[in-house]
C-alpha cells in the first residue's frame, strides 16, 4: 500500500483475494494426518495482492484469511500455536511486496517465513508426534517441508503461467 490511499476499491480487492485464497485452500491435492496439505496455489491471490497494493493491505488480508481458516478448520492447542498456524503463515505473504522487481525471490522469502511459522509450531507444540528416537526438530522440518515445498513449486508454476503484468496493471488501475 506504500503511499496509496486506502480506498473502497482496494478493500474490496483485498476481500476478494482473501475469499479466493480461502476457496483455493479447500481444494487439497494431498493431506497429512496431523494437518498440513498440498493445495492448488492457495497463496497466489495474496502474492498478487502484495505485488499490486503492497504489504500493509496484504497483512490485513492475510490476517483475515488466517481467522477464516481458524473458523473453518480449528485446531487449538495454545494461543501462540494458533498464531503460528493460522494468521501468520498467510500474513507473511506480504513480504513479496518488498521484492517488486524479483518476484520469485519474494515468493521464496515468503514461503521460507511460512515454513518457519509451521516449523516452530511443530517443534514447540507438536514434538510428541515425532517418532520415538527422532528429533522433534528433524520431524517438524520434514513434516512441514513435505507440504510446503510442493505448495511453493505449485505457486511458482501458477505465477509463471499467469499474465502477471496484465493482472497487476488491471488490479492497480481498476475503477
Amino acid at each position: 500500500m506504500n503511499h496509496k490511499k486506502l480506498s473502497t476499491r482496494i478493500l474490496i480487492q483485498a476481500a476478494m483475494m482473501s475469499a479466493i485464497t480461502i476457496v483455493l485452500a479447500q481444494f487439497h491435492l494431498f493431506q497429512l494426518p496431523q494437518g498440513g496439505e498440498i493445495s492448488l496455489g492457495t497463496m497466489v491471490p495474496l502474492i498478487l495482492l502484495a505485488r499490486t497494493h503492497g504489504s500493509k493491505i496484504t497483512l490485513l488480508a492475510g490476517f483475515l484469511c488466517g481467522l477464516i481458516g481458524l473458523l473453518l478448520n480449528p485446531f487449538i492447542y495454545h494461543p501462540v500455536q494458533v498464531l503460528l498456524d493460522y494468521p501468520l503463515p498467510y500474513m507473511v505473504m506480504a513480504i513479496v511486496a518488498l521484492f517488486r522487481s524479483h518476484l520469485y525471490l519474494g515468493v521464496t522469502a515468503a514461503f521460507t517465513l511460512k515454513f518457519l511459522c509451521h516449523f516452530l509450531s511443530g517443534v514447540i507444540f507438536f514434538a510428541a508426534y515425532a517418532p520415538e528416537g527422532m528429533s522433534p526438530i528433524l520431524y517438524s522440518a520434514t513434516y512441514n517441508a513435505t507440504t510446503l515445498v510442493p505448495d511453493f513449486a505449485i505457486c511458482c508454476l501458477i505465477l509463471r503461467l499467469l499474465p502477471l503484468k496484465r493482472l497487476t496493471a488491471e488490479l492497480s488501475t481498476a475503477k
